[in-house]
């Protein structure tokens, strides 16, 4: 089966006794055991509910992936997957990984002896003798990043990581798997938050990680059980109805973003334009390689002053200022003080989180309303 017909049809077979189309929302906290420790696969929705099972059939299949387990965001995945490591072991992620992950890395997991490396990724020559160097547990990268769009060679990282017994880990968010799959390129482990474009709505908060190693699937499991990073049964349905439209919402995000990207990369009060799909882009050649189609999102810098750029995107009648992303709705973003406001100054303006940088989420409203909502702004 395509991709769209799997995101519909995975998971979940029509209840034999009902005939109900879609899955029912098992909103229980206990299951009720045939003898003490016998169960029908269920004891308790911490460990384990058949709404988990039903959306982690269905990503797994998207993200042609053999196992994965569901969280209660993004974070609660890599909180899991953090859990894994020992107190000394060393994690190297390339620079500009999201300031959520960077908070937690440096915030709180710093202080149980795991040490968070950053490196500059556009020295790929480099990353062997880094590899050396540091000897870490894991190799860890967003591609595309957030917010910058930097694109890394999935397949070459991993082909390194490998030589080290280096355990590679991918946020996948921003492109999603309609747009990429890192699995197919040798990654270890696939994570998402399920926020964005996999529940689509702006309505729900949740988390994935997905393997095909089962012993990783293990570990994950028992996370979610020990720590108590579990989502709740109604999140993950909302999310398996939303993962059913992705393929409709993903070919007019990615419509759209071009369409738009192309437009700001004319104007003339438009300094950069950071677009995966335009050839202007620096690693459009990789992302050509690597990506089925290049995404939602887009970051700008205008030719303005402080002052005009944050009355600019303050104006906006389609775009919203607000955080997240991968919603059917469009939404603007100032980094700086928004999404990366936890990383230090000095870090941000090391890898080019700049106070003019904007983030765009591009949504799925007819793409003339929103060309016609950055005319008008750009011309006041």
């Amino acid at each position: 089966m395509k991709f769209a017909t799997r995101a519909i049809h995975v998971g979940y077979e029509p209840d034999l006794s009902t005939g109900s189309i879609m899955p029912p929302i098992y909103m229980t906290s206990t299951f009720i055991q045939e003898a003490p420790g016998v169960t029908r696969g269920y004891d308790y929705t911490r460990a384990n509910n058949p709404n988990f099972e039903v959306l982690e059939k269905q990503l797994s299949s998207l993200e042609e992936a053999q196992f994965a387990t569901v969280f209660s965001s993004g974070l609660g995945a890599l909180t899991a997957l953090i859990s894994s490591l020992q107190q000394g072991d060393r994690v190297l992620a390339f620079d500009g990984v999201y300031g959520g992950t960077y908070r937690l890395f440096n915030q709180v997991f710093s202080k149980y002896g795991i040490e968070f490396i950053t490196i500059d990724p556009h020295a790929i020559d480099n990353l062997e003798a880094e590899l050396i160097r540091y000897k870490p547990s894991w190799l860890f990268f967003e591609t595309p990043t957030n917010p910058l769009l930097d694109i890394y060679d999935i397949e070459l990282c991993v082909e390194i990581a490998k030589k080290h017994e280096t355990l590679t880990v991918v946020d996948n968010t921003f492109a999603s798997p309609f747009c990429q799959n890192p699995l197919k390129f040798g990654v270890d482990i696939v994570w998402h938050s399920t926020t964005k474009y996999l529940g689509g709505h702006s309505d729900v908060i949740g988390g994935i990680a997905l393997t095909n190693d089962r012993q990783t699937k293990d570990q994950l499991d028992f996370a979610r059980k020990a720590i108590g990073v579990n989502p709740s049964p109604f999140d993950t349905w909302l999310i398996t109805r939303g993962v059913k439209t992705l393929a409709l919402r993903m070919e007019r995000h990615c419509s759209n973003a071009m369409a738009l990207a192309k437009y700001l990369e004319s104007h003339h009060k438009v300094k950069r334009v950071i677009y995966p799909g335009l050839e202007s882009h620096p690693q459009y050649h990789i992302a050509k390689k690597q990506m089925n189609a290049f995404g939602g999102m887009i970051a700008v810098e205008f030719n303005l002053s402080l002052d005009e750029m944050k009355k600019l995107i303050s104006s906006l009648k389609i775009f919203s200022l607000a955080e997240s992303l991968g919603g059917v709705e469009s939404l603007i973003s100032h980094p700086a003080t928004m999404t990366h406001a936890s990383l230090p100054i000095e870090e941000r303006n090391r890898i080019g989180i700049t106070d003019r940088l904007v983030r765009l989420s591009v949504g799925v409203e007819d793409i003339a309303d929103i060309i016609q909502d950055f005319e008008t702004a750009l011309d006041n």
